[in-house]
């Protein structure tokens, strides 16, 4: 079964989508209380299939980075406890998750952030992380690397033209 697996930004935990009000988005905690609430318009909200991780070539979807994480961990909770490592024992644990990510752009509250969201999808009982995470359906990251390619290539045609000129 796809879901939408939201972030709201100044609200702890993550959210399942479980509806749509005429204002807001009815969300379901991920945790124990499975409590719902309306997410309004104000709040600002991300899907996780929105979101990827920096890496030296090109960015990895988040859903890539939580599969290799499962892999690692054999679909168990994370080995290291997110609140208590050092950034050294933060690094070397992300550098096994994901080989390639850039040292200067990923912080070390990224890092904690995803062990955090991992621990939380993983207790929700969501293992699956490639077809239980559906993409957001508008400006997802895809569209916006098709319409950045379309902006270049335009750029290009009118380069081209004034060139002739």
């Amino acid at each position: 079964m796809k879901q939408t697996i939201l972030a709201i930004s100044g609200k702890p935990g993550l959210y399942k989508l479980v509806s749509r009000a005429t204002n807001s988005l009815i969300v379901e905690a991920l945790d124990d209380t499975h409590k719902r609430m309306p997410a309004f318009g104000t709040d600002r909200i991300t899907s996780l299939a929105d979101i990827a991780m920096f890496t030296e070539t090109e960015d990895v979807p988040l859903m890539k980075v939580l599969a290799n994480m499962r892999d690692l961990e054999k679909g168990k909770a994370a080995s290291v406890n997110f609140k208590k490592a050092t950034p050294a024992e933060l690094h070397e644990y992300f550098s096994k998750v994901l080989p390639e990510w850039d040292h200067d752009r990923v912080q070390n509250s990224h890092i904690k952030k995803l062990i955090q969201w991992y621990d939380i999808l993983i207790k929700a009982g969501i293992t699956d992380f490639e077809e239980e995470m559906a993409p957001t359906e508008g400006d997802n990251i895809d569209d916006r690397k098709e319409v950045k390619e379309e902006q270049e290539v335009k750029e290009e045609k009118k380069a081209k033209k004034t060139a002739k000129k």
